[in-house]
């Protein structure tokens, strides 16, 4: 009976565990942008995987409607659109220092670099042949998202849906190193979906199905985790205010972080209308301190200001 009752005991406890409410926070002062972006006639945005800021605040979106990479004005202006034809399935998008567009294509299992007028200049994965698995260091199993360091020497890829690991490349695009593996332990992901890097090097990863964000160092030594935030599916660093914002996919809202995990604000919840989020996917804050989040349920980008 008393082994019985221990069992019981850890059941309902792992319950309590998965059905806690994750941390919350003051809300934002962050207020939706009405209109924006403004697309040209008769286009629309399909499901939008992904959005990033560039050094001139011009935002660029990867959807998977008929025109996958299109750029605007931080007014929502629309400047031009490229790579029609060219993606399986899109997923993460980032700019990086030297204003080249990266784009992660999970499906096609490559991750490619485009100069700012959609020239491809690299491919990196394999897109033709048998997905690489979790020890390649040169194939993807359905990638997700790239982060950079300020002075590009290397960069970071989250691999991703199938794979289970972080691989970090130099400039050139040769291999360095990679960990992680499918798990539940620290340094193990499930579900890798984004990455993301601090001031101080460090990489923030979104362990999305394990419910946290954990946290290494430039090799991959791990420092530590992030367990009661939410469901992290985006993460972008926002270097005036040294914090994290967070797409909580599962909770759908925004969240703004400390580097000690802690929750400075909140913002929207599960809706349709403007202002309101349906699987936030991927997130990007200006130089302003302007959020902008693509949705894949809601097929758009809303801009929400301060």
């Amino acid at each position: 009976m008393k082994l019985i009752a221990a069992v019981a005991a850890l059941a309902v406890c792992s319950i309590s565990s998965l059905s806690a409410e994750p941390k919350s926070g003051p809300a934002l002062p962050h207020k939706v942008v009405a209109g924006w972006p403004k697309m040209p006639t008769g286009w629309n945005l399909g499901e939008s995987s992904g959005v990033a800021v560039d050094k001139h605040d011009n935002v660029w979106v990867f959807n998977r409607g008929a025109h996958p990479v299109i750029e605007f004005d931080r007014n929502g202006n629309f400047i031009r659109s490229w790579g029609d034809g060219l993606f399986r399935t899109t997923h993460g998008i980032r700019v990086d220092p030297e204003g080249n567009i990266w784009c992660v294509d999970v499906k096609g299992h490559v991750v490619v670099k485009f100069s700012p007028e959609g020239r491809v200049l690299m491919v990196l994965g394999n897109r033709q042949g048998t997905p690489g698995n979790n020890d390649s260091k040169d194939a993807f199993n359905e990638p997700t998202g790239i982060i950079f360091t300020p002075s590009l020497d290397f960069f970071y890829i989250s691999d991703g849906y199938v794979n289970s690991r972080v691989l970090k490349f130099n400039r050139d695009g040769e291999y360095v190193t990679h960990w992680g593996h499918k798990g539940t332990g620290d340094g193990e992901f499930n579900l890798v979906h984004d990455v993301c890097l601090d001031a101080h090097g460090r990489v923030y990863v979104a362990d999305r199905s394990n419910s946290r964000v954990q946290i290494f160092d430039a090799g991959g030594q791990y420092l530590g985790k992030w367990t009661d935030v939410g469901q992290p599916w985006g993460l972008a660093y926002f270097a005036p205010d040294n914090a994290i914002y967070m797409c909580d996919g599962l909770n759908n809202r925004i969240v703004k972080l400390n580097l000690e995990g802690d929750v400075l604000g909140v913002l929207s919840a599960w809706g349709k209308v403007p202002g309101k989020l349906d699987f936030a996917h991927n997130i990007a804050v200006d130089s302003h301190g302007d959020i902008y989040v693509s949705e894949i349920k809601n097929w758009r980008v809303q801009k929400f200001a301060k």
